[in-house]
């Protein structure tokens, strides 16, 4: 596809904003001696609250232990040394809400605004329109900060676009204002799935689910203590199981394929050059360079830099580019973990430095259960699901401190602890992205309510600042903070003041560095928002149902994402029998299948949710397209239900009060609390709650119906000629677009006819 106008149109957008931007702030000629302090943004993929001991969580306490069941045992917590150690020389949010998905987000965090206002609703898929991904219009948070000389780069996860519709292809990273990218454009967006052939050939998928070639103790008859370990550029070594950890472990953890129980040969066997090309989740990725140019490339799949560890890749590509910058240009850097995302796999044991890990019972641990397994096989399995989520989240441990270090911002002590050094100018900012994933939540948090939900599972994420601009560390703050907060921090790190006067629609965000300087400072929200969704694909289709445990899901964006998350899909190509070869469209269709054979039916998750709160009390609004515990003894039916909730709650550590379902306040018989005074309390926060939702209107009003909400795809709220030229060279480029008003996948004449009926149109900017 030829993008070579929409580069240069984005390339004036962007040099024409930091024009405008430079006459609101100070010119370099005015600027102080001392830089503003450079930022370290480091995301961390499916991490809560929960998983966190420093903040009085991970499974940890007597209260904790005691709510262990077969279904959520109690384990042990992450062991976090350096984590903590920067938590304590900084500060810690006690009460940080995300979005309850990973693209919603990043979304948010980068433009500041909440996802009804960027339609970036879910986690993105290979199907999804591009006007469900960030739009280039939008004046994210790299093009903020360039307007103070600031050079942005991003590193591991992106997920705010979509290669297969963005019509910026693999070159959207650049379209949205960084300066450089060096991280994985995978089809969903997500790791791969595991290779289970260890790279062996289609005869053995199946058979090694966690990657690698497991040792004789594991597998007695596929396994190898030894073999011949294949490098992609044709090199070989004879292994053997050393210090616990099998060859074919050790092989893989260094970019190489293992023949199992054979020594090296002249020539690479046929079957293991083809492995070469296969993707292994964590360990082998589409890993993409975008440079200061604006240009896309692939490194290829058999460089060592694509065989590396996630949890690796972007700390090599973040220390490089941060050590490479002038030394009179402040930088913003964003490291994005992918680590701990489905599916799991054992991190090399190189990152693995506690007692309790060791390597024989590491290598052990089983990262998906075999086809047919028996039921206690498959608890066993999320047990150890359970275990190696912890142990990902160790290595982003060790990671991140080989990152501060080589980077000069930290230094280990004789004691091997981190510091932060005294007179580094770098802010640090670790957040996690959204709640736990189910199985590996820790006690007393709910794992039916977790990731993807508007509960407080799902919501609720550690995020810890530290560097020159906090007073008075090793201090918690109680108050509201909304992911869209970060934005409006970052602006004020970097010095600018006044960015909702700056940002040329509305922000979402709260001043936060008050909290940062001004120790006891007071709350800068009366109420807190998140949203979840599911973006659109070519004519208003969402993702297919997915089935996992009790329930159905639509969050799962394609058959692979719902395999690696242990689902069985129901869409186009089911796993079922007797299903349509297209699938169904909804999870109500699903039970309705299952109704007419007699067989059990599925919970229902929400389609669509928001939730809202205030410092002790929360709304919950789930949306349905059927009931959502359905009756075995009726008909399932498919249509529309809102539920309303109303918890109270709190972060006490180690047994908090959470929004579970026996604690919700609604009565069903009145659809309100019983307690007068929590119904004025409940009627205040559905009302705020549906001031946020109806902030946003199409523009214009009552577009005609079927057709995206917004027909000024620039969202400058005019509808003019600037939109049918910008309108004129996406069609050029051909695919969707911010201007596929008609929601077909192309940007064409239709659409051109349509934004051309409304010329004029103006309307009341959001």
């Amino acid at each position: 596809m030829n993008c070579a106008f929409i580069h240069r149109a984005f390339l004036c957008l962007i040099l024409s904003l930091t024009a405008l931007f430079a006459g609101c702030s100070s010119s370099n000629d005015e600027r102080v001696d001392k830089l503003p302090p450079n930022i370290l943004f480091i995301v961390m993929d499916d991490v809560g609250i929960d998983q966190m001991t420093v903040f009085g969580y991970g499974g940890v306490g007597a209260y904790a232990q005691s709510l262990s069941t077969p279904d959520q045992p109690g384990d042990r917590a992450p062991n976090l040394p350096n984590i903590d150690a920067i938590a304590h020389q900084g500060i810690m949010f006690r009460n940080t809400w995300a979005m309850p998905a990973c693209s919603t987000s990043r979304a948010v965090f980068f433009t500041g605004r909440y996802p009804l206002r960027t339609q970036v609703l879910g986690a993105l898929g290979q199907y999804d329109l591009a006007n469900y991904q960030v739009s280039p219009y939008e004046l994210t948070l790299p093009k903020l900060l360039k307007q103070q000389g600031y050079q942005s780069a991003l590193f591991g996860k992106f997920h705010i676009g979509m290669q297969q519709h963005s019509p910026f292809e693999y070159s959207m990273i650049s379209a949205l204002g960084w300066d450089y990218y060096y991280g994985w454009l995978d089809e969903t967006g997500d790791p791969s799935s595991i290779d289970t052939s260890a790279g062996l050939g289609e005869a053995l998928e199946g058979r090694y689910l966690c990657g690698f070639v497991p040792g004789l103790d594991q597998d007695p008859v596929y396994g190898a203590d030894e073999g011949a370990c294949y490098t992609a550029e044709g090199q070989c070594s004879n292994m053997r199981t050393e210090g616990g950890v099998p060859a074919g472990r050790a092989c893989r953890d260094n970019g190489g394929i293992l023949d199992p129980g054979l020594q090296c040969g002249e020539n690479v066997p046929a079957n293991i050059q083809s492995g070469f090309n296969n993707y292994n989740a964590h360990y082998v990725s589409p890993l993409w360079i975008n440079d200061e140019n604006g240009e896309a490339a692939q490194v290829p799949i058999t460089d060592i830099r694509a065989r590396t560890y996630r949890g690796t890749v972007p700390i090599d590509g973040a220390i490089d580019w941060i050590n490479s910058r002038p030394q009179d240009t402040p930088w913003s850097a964003t490291v994005s973990f992918a680590s701990v995302h489905t599916p799991v796999m054992q991190p090399p044991q190189a990152l693995l430095s506690t007692e309790s890990e060791q390597p024989e019972e590491v290598s052990r641990l089983q990262c998906a259960a075999p086809e047919g397994a028996s039921q206690d096989v498959q608890n066993q399995v999320l047990v150890d699901q359970r275990e190696l989520t912890t142990l990902m989240v160790e290595a982003i441990d060790i990671e991140l401190s080989r990152l501060l270090v080589s980077i000069g911002v930290a230094s280990i002590n004789d004691d091997q602890s981190l510091s932060l050094n005294p007179d580094n100018n770098t802010m640090i900012v670790i957040l996690g992205d959204n709640g736990t994933l189910g199985y590996s939540v820790k006690l007393p948090f709910d794992p039916n309510r977790a990731k993807g939900t508007a509960y407080q599972t799902g919501v609720w994420v550690p995020l810890i600042v530290a560097g020159p601009l906090v007073n008075d560390p090793d201090r918690e703050v109680g108050s509201m903070v909304n992911i869209a907060d970060l934005y409006e921090l970052f602006a004020e790190i970097a010095g600018i003041e006044n960015v909702h006067e700056l940002v040329p629609r509305a922000l979402d965000s709260a001043p936060m560095l008050t909290y940062l300087t001004t120790p006891d400072s007071s709350s800068q929200r009366d109420y807190n928002f998140t949203q979840v969704g599911n973006n659109e694909q070519i004519g208003g289709a969402i993702n297919a149902p997915c089935t996992l445990g009790t329930s159905c899901s639509q969050i799962p964006v394609s058959k692979t994402v719902c395999h690696d998350n242990t689902g069985t899909w129901w869409g186009a190509d089911p796993d079922e029998p007797g299903v349509p070869e297209g699938g169904y469209t909804q999870c109500c269709e699903v039970n309705q299948h299952l109704y007419d054979r007699d067989q059990p039916l599925f919970d229902l998750q929400p389609l669509y949710a928001e939730a809202i709160r205030n410092d002790f009390y929360k709304v919950v609004q789930n949306h349905y397209v059927g009931n959502p515990q359905p009756p075995a003894d009726e008909y399932p039916n498919c249509d529309p239900i809102t539920s309303v909730e109303f918890y109270q709650i709190d972060e006490a550590k180690q047994s908090p009060l959470l929004d579970k379902e026996e604690n919700n306040l609604i009565n069903p018989d009145s659809g309100l609390p019983d307690d007068p005074e929590l119904q004025v309390i409940f009627a205040d926060l559905v009302e705020q709650l549906n001031l946020i939702l109806g902030s946003v209107q199409p523009c214009p009003p009552g577009p005609p119906e079927g057709y995206m909400t917004s027909i000024d795809g620039n969202q400058d709220g005019i509808v003019d000629n600037v939109d049918l030229e910008n309108l004129q060279g996406f069609s050029e480029a051909g695919g969707s677009s911010w201007y596929d008003v008609d929601a077909s996948g192309t940007t064409d004449s239709v659409d051109y006819m349509l934004v051309n009926d409304y010329l004029g149109i103006e309307c009341e900017f959001e």
